[in-house]
């Protein structure tokens, strides 16, 4: 066998080996990355619900905890009534409960939608008078670090708690992201219903601002029921 053959030989039989240490090491470690996953979600959900303390670390198996104790996901049809997961129908909307029991403290919404370069995810929570905003996370963004990637920081977030997703008259009107401050650029009148935008990343503003609003128009008939205090019990919703 020429030493050219051999060499070629050896590259097959080298690139093979290596194919199949790859996939066999790609199927035995998917179950820990779909867990990774898992948990991470959970605890935006739990950071939205504001039941993680900023100065404590937690463990995966800490958080799996406190999610399962606290958390109960549900769905909701077009005319926002509450549905067991073993119901749901296309188009049924998922939901997070936070409470204790029947009772419900909080409920949280997912976040799915066009930014500029790529999708924005994430959790927005609410209290359970269907109008405030108790906390809002993102875990998955393409934004342009320093500018628009502010989205994930703790301050832009921050911004989102006590807001209300109707105007004075509770009217819905979602949540905006101002052009700058809201002090500075929001009549007073309407300042409860904006946060503070990202200096330099007008273009997330609007996409996140946009994407917003048609999530919780979606929304609109189970937040309703929490406003009429329908939900206050997870029984009076179904």
């Amino acid at each position: 066998m020429s030493d050219a053959l051999k060499s070629f030989s050896f590259a097959i039989i080298l690139g093979i080996v290596c194919s199949l240490l790859l996939t066999t090491a790609a199927t035995g470690l998917k179950k820990y990355q779909l867990r990774n996953i898992r948990i991470d979600r959970q605890k935006n959900i739990l950071k939205a619900v504001r039941l993680l303390d900023e100065k404590k670390t937690y463990t995966a198996d800490d958080i799996e905890t406190l999610f399962t104790k606290n958390m109960r996901v549900l769905f909701v049809d077009h005319t926002g009534r509450i549905i067991q997961p073993d119901n749901r129908k296309p188009g049924d909307l998922p939901i997070w409960l936070y409470g204790e029991e029947d009772t419900v403290k909080a409920y949280v919404v997912p976040v799915d939608t066009n930014g500029l370069w790529g999708k924005i995810r994430g959790y927005l929570a609410f209290e359970a008078d269907g109008v405030t905003v108790r906390g809002f996370t993102v875990f998955k963004h393409s934004e342009t670090p320093g500018l628009g990637g502010e989205i994930e920081k703790r301050w832009f977030q921050k911004n989102f708690v006590g807001k209300k997703i109707v105007n004075a008259a509770g009217k819905f009107v979602s949540i905006g992201i101002a052009k700058g401050a809201v002090k500075n650029n929001i009549p007073r009148e309407k300042r409860e219903n904006y946060v503070d935008g990202i200096s330099g990343a007008t273009m997330t503003g609007k996409f996140l601002s946009a994407g917003l609003k048609d999530i919780l128009r979606n929304y609109e008939p189970v937040a309703i029921k929490f406003r009429r205090q329908q939900c206050g019990k997870v029984t009076l919703c179904q």
